[in-house]
């Protein structure tokens, strides 16, 4: 049947499925299931790691049970057992690796340990029209910024990376500023839809190299994120209210241009067609927007 039971407990998370690849290369999600904690961990302003891990080893099992049964597949049925096992917080990895190691031994089946970025490369492979080799991957989530070119062998090469925050690290610690909650992604991206984004300027960080010049590929956020510290210190020195609507557009704007800029640069100088997005960043909606509209028009 080429079945494969997949566990992910990197952070806030806990999730199971079930896929099967055809003999046509073409990979079918059989079942899913997601248990977030979310609600939970925005109490705290962030993901605390022992609550994390409690909850994934409440949560795996039934998850587990759910996938299994919906796909209709036995557990010794399947060709193996995958689970990330890093990177990601140390105790919240442990739950998804013990759980499929000791699955894979019960059932005599092949364990897979999956590393937590290539797991965002091969999500490209799901839906209907997979992109064809060369092509670039823009990887933004909330430890990681990269892109990798993934090349006509299956190879991938990093050509360019985050050398501070990632932009989802920066998402959080900006709405943390602005006082708009837990996860910052999706608060920013609800407050900024009536924003101006233009109203504050904002810097696109770049990477110095040595002999002189920037690094077209790099990125740096934490600049940015201190031009916003100082933005709003300068703004709290009035009685008004803070202008958070222009302050989350104006800074959302940024990121996304920064993204989408030196993404297309990259696909642009090797000869790259197509290029693809991933990670939990690439759910925001400027973002994409941005992507599509740059990317269409050429620029």
């Amino acid at each position: 049947m080429h079945a494969v039971l997949a566990l992910e407990t990197s952070c806030d998370e806990s999730a199971a499925a079930v896929l099967r690849r055809h003999a046509d290369g073409r990979i079918e999600v059989l079942a899913s299931r997601i248990a977030s904690q979310v609600e939970e961990h925005a109490r705290w302003g962030g993901v605390v790691p022992e609550i994390a891990s409690r909850r994934h080893v409440e949560a795996l099992p039934g998850l587990v049970e759910t996938v299994v049964d919906e796909a209709g597949v036995a557990l010794g049925q399947l060709d193996a057992i995958a689970a990330t096992i890093t990177p990601g917080l140390a105790g919240a990895l442990m739950v998804a690796s013990v759980t499929g190691r000791t699955l894979a031994a019960l059932h005599q089946r092949p364990f897979l340990g999956v590393h937590h970025l290539e797991g965002h490369l091969a999500s490209v492979m799901l839906g209907d029209a997979p992109p064809q080799a060369p092509y670039l991957v823009l990887l933004v989530s909330g430890g990681h910024t990269e892109l990798i070119l993934v090349a006509d062998d299956g190879g991938m090469t990093r050509l360019g990376r985050s050398h501070d925050d990632a932009a989802g690290e920066a998402f959080d610690k900006v709405a943390r500023l602005l006082g708009l909650g837990y996860p910052g992604g999706p608060a920013i991206q609800a407050v900024a839809e009536t924003g101006d984004a233009t109203r504050f300027r904002l810097p696109k960080g770049r990477i110095s190299l040595p002999g002189g010049g920037f690094h077209p590929y790099d990125f740096s956020f934490s600049g940015l994120k201190t031009a916003m510290l100082r933005t709003v210190e300068t703004l709290r020195q009035n009685p008004d209210p803070l202008p958070l609507a222009d302050l989350a557009a104006s800074f959302e704007q940024v990121v996304a241009d920064v993204l989408v800029q030196r993404s297309l640069r990259c696909a642009e100088d090797h000869g790259v067609q197509q290029l693809v997005m991933v990670g939990g960043v690439a759910a925001n909606r400027r973002l994409r927007q941005s992507m599509l509209e740059q990317g269409s028009s050429g620029a």
